[in-house]
Protein backbone atom coordinates (compact mmCIF):
# COMPACT_ATOMS: atom_id res chain seq x y z
CA UNK A 1 0.00 0.00 0.00
CA UNK A 2 2.87 2.37 0.82
CA UNK A 3 4.47 1.74 -2.58
CA UNK A 4 1.19 2.64 -4.25
CA UNK A 5 0.99 5.87 -2.26
CA UNK A 6 4.45 6.99 -3.35
CA UNK A 7 3.69 6.20 -6.97
CA UNK A 8 0.38 8.13 -6.86
CA UNK A 9 1.93 11.19 -5.26
CA UNK A 10 5.29 11.31 -7.04
CA UNK A 11 4.18 14.10 -9.38
CA UNK A 12 3.24 16.27 -6.36
CA UNK A 13 6.57 16.25 -4.54
CA UNK A 14 5.90 13.16 -2.44
CA UNK A 15 2.50 14.30 -1.17
CA UNK A 16 -0.49 12.03 -1.64
CA UNK A 17 -3.29 14.01 -3.33
CA UNK A 18 -6.96 13.33 -2.51
CA UNK A 19 -6.08 10.68 0.05
CA UNK A 20 -9.03 10.27 2.40
CA UNK A 21 -8.20 7.19 4.50
CA UNK A 22 -6.62 3.77 4.32
CA UNK A 23 -7.83 1.72 1.38
CA UNK A 24 -8.88 4.63 -0.82
CA UNK A 25 -6.49 6.60 -3.00
CA UNK A 26 -6.69 8.59 -6.22
CA UNK A 27 -4.39 8.65 -9.18
CA UNK A 28 -3.82 11.50 -11.61
CA UNK A 29 -4.75 10.90 -15.23
CA UNK A 30 -4.18 12.77 -18.44
CA UNK A 31 -7.36 14.85 -18.30
CA UNK A 32 -8.06 16.95 -15.24
CA UNK A 33 -11.78 16.09 -15.23
CA UNK A 34 -11.29 12.38 -14.57
CA UNK A 35 -10.23 10.78 -11.32
CA UNK A 36 -9.50 7.11 -10.97
CA UNK A 37 -10.31 5.59 -7.62
CA UNK A 38 -8.64 2.41 -6.45
CA UNK A 39 -9.99 0.57 -3.40
CA UNK A 40 -7.96 -1.97 -1.47
CA UNK A 41 -10.34 -4.89 -0.63
CA UNK A 42 -8.40 -5.85 2.52
CA UNK A 43 -8.92 -2.41 4.02
CA UNK A 44 -12.60 -2.54 3.10
CA UNK A 45 -12.99 -5.87 4.90
CA UNK A 46 -11.40 -4.35 8.00
CA UNK A 47 -13.61 -1.29 7.66
CA UNK A 48 -16.74 -3.46 7.28
CA UNK A 49 -15.76 -5.56 10.28
CA UNK A 50 -15.24 -2.40 12.31
CA UNK A 51 -18.61 -1.08 11.21
CA UNK A 52 -20.29 -4.38 12.15
CA UNK A 53 -18.80 -4.19 15.64
CA UNK A 54 -19.92 -0.57 15.99
CA UNK A 55 -23.43 -1.50 14.85
CA UNK A 56 -23.49 -4.32 17.43
CA UNK A 57 -22.39 -1.91 20.15
CA UNK A 58 -25.02 0.61 19.09
CA UNK A 59 -27.65 -2.13 19.12
CA UNK A 60 -26.61 -3.12 22.65
CA UNK A 61 -26.74 0.52 23.75
CA UNK A 62 -30.20 0.88 22.18
CA UNK A 63 -31.39 -2.24 24.02
CA UNK A 64 -29.98 -0.89 27.29
CA UNK A 65 -31.74 2.41 26.70
CA UNK A 66 -34.99 0.55 25.96
CA UNK A 67 -34.64 -1.44 29.18
CA UNK A 68 -33.96 1.72 31.16
CA UNK A 69 -36.96 3.46 29.57
CA UNK A 70 -39.23 0.56 30.54
CA UNK A 71 -37.87 0.62 34.09
CA UNK A 72 -38.35 4.40 34.36
CA UNK A 73 -41.87 4.12 32.91
CA UNK A 74 -42.86 1.46 35.44
CA UNK A 75 -41.33 3.52 38.24
CA UNK A 76 -43.24 6.64 37.16
CA UNK A 77 -46.51 4.69 36.92
CA UNK A 78 -46.01 3.35 40.46
CA UNK A 79 -45.16 6.82 41.69
CA UNK A 80 -48.24 8.22 40.01
CA UNK A 81 -50.44 5.59 41.66
CA UNK A 82 -48.86 6.37 45.03
CA UNK A 83 -49.53 10.07 44.52
CA UNK A 84 -53.16 9.39 43.58
CA UNK A 85 -53.62 7.30 46.73
CA UNK A 86 -51.95 9.96 48.87
CA UNK A 87 -54.17 12.69 47.39
CA UNK A 88 -57.27 10.59 48.08
CA UNK A 89 -56.12 10.01 51.66
CA UNK A 90 -55.45 13.71 52.23
CA UNK A 91 -58.83 14.62 50.73
CA UNK A 92 -60.62 12.13 53.03
CA UNK A 93 -58.74 13.38 56.08
CA UNK A 94 -59.55 17.01 55.23
CA UNK A 95 -63.21 16.10 54.87
CA UNK A 96 -63.20 14.37 58.27
CA UNK A 97 -61.35 17.28 59.86
CA UNK A 98 -63.85 19.78 58.45
CA UNK A 99 -66.77 17.71 59.78
CA UNK A 100 -65.08 17.50 63.17
CA UNK A 101 -64.46 21.24 63.26
CA UNK A 102 -68.05 21.97 62.26
CA UNK A 103 -69.47 19.59 64.88
CA UNK A 104 -67.13 20.43 67.75
CA UNK A 105 -66.05 23.94 66.77
CA UNK A 106 -69.07 25.65 68.31
CA UNK A 107 -68.47 23.87 71.62
CA UNK A 108 -64.94 25.24 71.72
CA UNK A 109 -66.18 28.75 71.08
CA UNK A 110 -68.78 28.42 73.85
CA UNK A 111 -66.09 27.22 76.24
CA UNK A 112 -63.82 30.12 75.37
CA UNK A 113 -66.63 32.67 75.80
CA UNK A 114 -67.65 31.11 79.15
CA UNK A 115 -64.03 31.16 80.36
CA UNK A 116 -63.70 34.82 79.37
CA UNK A 117 -66.94 35.70 81.20
CA UNK A 118 -65.84 33.85 84.33
CA UNK A 119 -62.46 35.60 84.27
CA UNK A 120 -64.16 38.97 83.76
CA UNK A 121 -66.55 38.25 86.65
CA UNK A 122 -63.68 37.23 88.94
CA UNK A 123 -61.71 40.38 88.07
CA UNK A 124 -64.86 42.47 88.62
CA UNK A 125 -65.52 40.93 92.03
CA UNK A 126 -61.88 41.27 93.06
CA UNK A 127 -61.85 44.95 92.04
CA UNK A 128 -65.06 45.57 94.07
CA UNK A 129 -63.65 43.88 97.16
CA UNK A 130 -60.33 45.64 96.98
CA UNK A 131 -62.03 49.08 97.18
CA UNK A 132 -63.67 48.34 100.50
Amino acid sequence: MAANSHRAGSSYGGAVPYRSREGLSTRSVATSEEIQLRIDPMDLDDEITGLHSQVRRLKNVAEEIGTEVKYQKDFLEQLQMTMIKAQAGVKNNLRRLNKSIIQNGSNHIVHVVMFALVCFFIVYLWSKMSRK
